[in-house]
């Protein structure tokens, strides 16, 4: 995939269908699941490296069995722009079965070849016959979310497709949500009823938004597991999959030099940053319904800040990686103190006068909204490591530029600032190349 915020879908994808029940908690795996899902997404991958992983892939029980990839919301931008891309990269590289099948599911009417035209335009990399080859390997099926007749009609068809795979009897199914919270459990539950494999696995990969609010997502968590058992859902956040993000666990304790530098003796301010020179684009209707703050601070900056602020934790490969990895950030989350409305700010996008509309211009956006587009939160952390040290992490839309970065600013030397004239500071960049071309 190269780079972008697709990048962890394809990991997401991998783990969700090698690993053997063990569900990824906030992004992160077991390493034999992680070092093969890696592959789909690091843009430096030597030849050898795929070979290898293919060859590792190869022997997995998945690759002999029947396999049904289900996008659901395949008609939107997420899907198109990014869990397509990653499904292409994962086939191209082996490391899906060549007859697998991926249906996608949408309440849309399209025709299959209206479909595979649009889905086309975004993949990239491999030959012509690759895409080709991927391209006829994906269906479309058209329904609603809580339409139980249509998803008998989905299941009996997805049926047919995995009896013409020529694969094992096992046929197991993988269900990915590119839709919106409010029809999870809708979905979820018309999948038990009707979809759900009769030889094989099936199973859930749950993106964000998770709810809306604290109990929104405590009380969809609770009625997803009354649907499907824990070990069958699979919760991600793409952002994890970044690059940077990937490598911050090695980068801070993997390194004798670095980490003794990671507190507040030496750290003066750590800011994680996500701007884009863009607006809504005509999804201000969607945009309007959560804004910038749970659409990006609390969920992508908040996993990132917790990946740089956290403990060791007691092991970072292995099967219980996850968990021990997992409770480390949730252990730093617990000591962020509240977050005083004066440490917020909050802005909104307007019109500037040189042909670049407003938040408020976009059709799909309702009149007099308020919903910010850009927020600023000065977290402060209560623990012995940072105590004293803020952290900021700021989001925004149609800003000046486009960048995702970590800065870890230190204090200065002694005389150091008058010495060399400037700040030192340690940045790490997300979109190492921010041109989408």
């Amino acid at each position: 995939l190269g780079l972008g915020l697709g990048l962890g879908l394809g990991l997401g994808l991998a783990l969700a269908i090698v690993e053997g029940g063990a569900t990824m908690q906030n992004g992160q795996s077991p390493a034999s699941a992680r070092s093969m899902a890696m592959a789909s997404v690091s843009p430096a991958r030597s030849r050898a490296s795929r070979s290898s992983l293919s060859m590792h892939c190869a022997e997995e029980e998945f690759m002999t069995n029947a396999l049904s990839v289900v996008v659901l919301g395949a008609s939107g931008d997420l899907a198109k722009k990014k869990t397509y891309p990653a499904l292409y990269d994962l086939f191209v590289n082996d490391l899906l079965p060549r007859h697998v099948t991926i249906c996608g599911y949408a309440r849309s009417h399209k025709t299959i070849e209206e479909f595979r035209a649009r889905i086309g335009e975004k993949l990239a990399g491999g030959t012509d016959a690759e895409k080709a080859e991927f391209l006829s390997r994906c269906e479309y099926f058209s329904g609603g979310y809580d339409s139980q007749e249509k998803f008998t009609e989905l299941a009996g068809r997805l049926t047919e497709w995995e009896a013409a795979q020529g694969a094992t009897a096992t046929a197991n199914r993988l269900f990915y949500f590119a839709i919106p919270p409010n029809v999870f459990l809708d979905s979820a539950a018309m999948i038990k009823a009707a979809a759900v494999s009769p030889t094989g696995w099936t199973r859930l990969i749950v993106e964000k938004p998770f709810g809306h609010d604290l109990s929104s997502a405590a009380a969809l968590a609770d009625d997803m597991n009354a649907i499907f058992s824990e070990d069958k859902i699979y919760r991600i956040d793409h952002y994890l999959g970044k690059e940077i993000v990937q490598n911050l666990l090695m980068l801070r304790f993997g390194n004798s030099f670095l980490e003794p530098l990671m507190n507040r003796d030496h750290v003066a301010t750590v800011q994680i940053t996500f701007k884009e020179d863009f607006g809504t684009q005509g999804r201000g209707g969607y945009f309007d319904s959560y804004g910038i703050i749970r659409d990006i601070l609390q969920n992508h900056l908040m996993q990132v800040l917790s990946l740089v602020a956290m403990e060791a934790p007691v092991q970072v490969a292995g099967a219980a990686s996850s968990n021990a990895i997992r409770d480390a950030k949730v252990a730093l989350l617990r000591c962020i103190a509240p977050v005083a409305l004066d440490d917020v700010v909050l802005g909104q996008y307007v019109a500037d006068g040189a042909g670049h509309a407003g938040y408020l211009d976009d059709a799909t956006v309702p009149a007099g909204s308020v919903t910010p587009t850009y927020a600023l939160a000065c977290l402060r952390i209560r623990n012995p490591r940072w105590d004293g040290v803020p952290f900021i992490v700021k989001a925004g839309k149609a800003l000046d530029e486009r960048k995702a970065e970590i800065r870890i600013q230190f204090k200065d030397a002694p005389a150091g600032s008058f010495m060399f004239n400037d700040q030192a500071s340690l940045t790490l960049t997300l979109n190492p190349n921010p041109n989408p071309n």
